[in-house]
């Protein structure tokens, strides 16, 4: 059973840093892309970074050079770097992964963690 679960978010004052954590089991991790997304209320779904089996790395325009996505493959574990943030980043942050099983992009997804940057 595909298992992913997120952990690190928070409140923090804008400028500050959080590091989002997202822990996975039941499949072959180190093969799969990882993504971390997050949806804000009212708006849609985005893709904030995502991270390929072989380490290559995209990111939102939106957080270029102030988000970081790393992935540890023995351990299992993606994680986000968040620094600089804005309050525009307020959101719910979910990581996903996407296999050769998986039909049309990223088809596990994780319960989210909340993240909210005050001024």
């Amino acid at each position: 059973q595909v298992q992913l679960v997120e952990s690190g978010g928070g409140s923090v004052q804008a400028g500050g840093s959080l590091r989002l954590s997202c822990e996975t089991s039941g499949y072959a991790y180190s093969g799969y892309w990882m993504g971390w997304f997050r949806q804000a209320p009212g708006k849609e779904r985005e893709e904030v970074a995502r991270i390929r089996s072989a380490g290559s790395t995209n990111y939102a325009d939106s957080v270029k050079g102030r988000f970081t996505i790393s992935r540890d493959n023995p351990e299992n574990t993606l994680w986000l770097q968040m620094n600089s943030l804005k309050i525009e980043d307020t959101a719910m942050y979910y990581c996903a992964a996407e296999g050769p099983e998986c039909i049309g992009g990223y088809c596990y997804w994780g319960q989210g963690t909340q993240v909210t940057v005050s001024s």
